[in-house]
């Protein structure tokens, strides 16, 4: 038999051996703990200097419009604001913004004029489907979701009997909507049809009339023009914008357009800031709609995000 002694210090020896792995596995798990911990704090470090450098680039934003107010009385695509402020460097990294006049897309909140549906404003959604290539029927399911009754708008319509029937089932908007993206909830627009038409439409929180000097080509077809001469207009105001709607409606290009000025302006009130901000792995994105008032510009509405 193994001395006493000697079987002691073999279990001592061995005790002592597997103390020193606990430990030694202890001091590497905490290490690694603490790394993360690190990592993940400077993430959130980085995150909030990059949120913060989009919303001075959101008061960028805010003053540049303000002076441009001042300055002219027509808004277009040669304006300072509509200059997109290119990627600047920023201690850590950088930051980029571009301002979008929102009167240049449709307005889809124009489509209720109090409780009752705008006509003109509905063979305007008709054309702009239309150019998009998107199923006329839609244009009935948006009045449906906007208008306060539960009556379908033709056999395109749908109201609560169409959408709570879904697997997912829910109740339409019947209201003005809050925000573009509730669209990929009518009937008819699926992700091909939202991307087709989301760069052309707007939902602002009032009436607002289209603006002829930013309008987006497919939004020149809306109001009555054919495509070429939209694509002509576009060109067109590169170089000098429209100060009137007169002076839009009645220009050469125009001869023979069946041009409705009903809602038409060379002004805007409402604009998208979209700004980006990179520091070191923080990175952050912010959408900021403002309006431009006879005093301010005020922010109506913001989200932030990651790219």
């Amino acid at each position: 038999m193994m001395p006493r002694r000697l079987t002691q210090r073999g279990v001592a020896l061995v005790t002592a051996l597997v103390v020193v792995a606990i430990a030694t596995t202890t001091a590497a798990l905490l290490a690694s703990h603490q790394q993360l911990t690190l990592r993940r704090t400077a993430n959130v470090v980085d995150g909030d200097q990059a949120r913060l450098y989009t919303l001075g680039a959101e008061a960028w934003a805010r003053r540049i419009l303000a002076r441009d107010a001042r300055d002219n009385d027509s808004d277009g695509p040669g304006d300072s604001w509509a200059t997109q402020l290119p990627p600047m460097p920023v201690p850590g990294g950088q930051v980029s913004g571009r301002v979008t006049d929102l009167q240049g897309r449709f307005n889809i909140n124009s489509v209720l004029t109090g409780d009752a549906l705008d006509p003109v404003a509905l063979e305007r959604l008709r054309r702009l489907l239309q150019h998009l290539d998107i199923a006329g029927s839609v244009g009935q399911a948006i009045a449906d979701w906007l208008d306060p009754d539960l009556e379908p708008q033709g056999s395109g319509g749908a109201e609560d009997g169409y959408y709570t029937a879904l697997e997912t089932p829910y109740r339409s908007g019947n209201v003005m909507m809050a925000s573009t993206s509730e669209l990929r909830l009518i009937r008819g627009i699926d992700a091909e049809a939202y991307e087709r038409l989301a760069p052309h439409v707007a939902a602002l929180p009032q009436r607002t009339p289209i603006n002829v000097n930013t309008a987006t080509e497919a939004v020149l077809v809306a109001i009555g023009l054919d495509t070429a001469t939209a694509e002509a207009i576009t060109e067109l105001r590169q170089e000098e914008a429209f100060d009137s709607v007169t002076a839009f409606t009645d220009h050469p290009l125009l001869e023979g357009s069946e041009v409705d000025s009903t809602d038409l302006s060379v002004s805007s009130q409402f604009f998208l800031l979209t700004a980006e901000a990179t520091v070191s792995h923080g990175q952050r994105r912010l959408f900021t709609v403002l309006q431009r008032g006879n005093r301010a510009v005020q922010p109506l509405r913001r989200s932030f995000g990651t790219r």
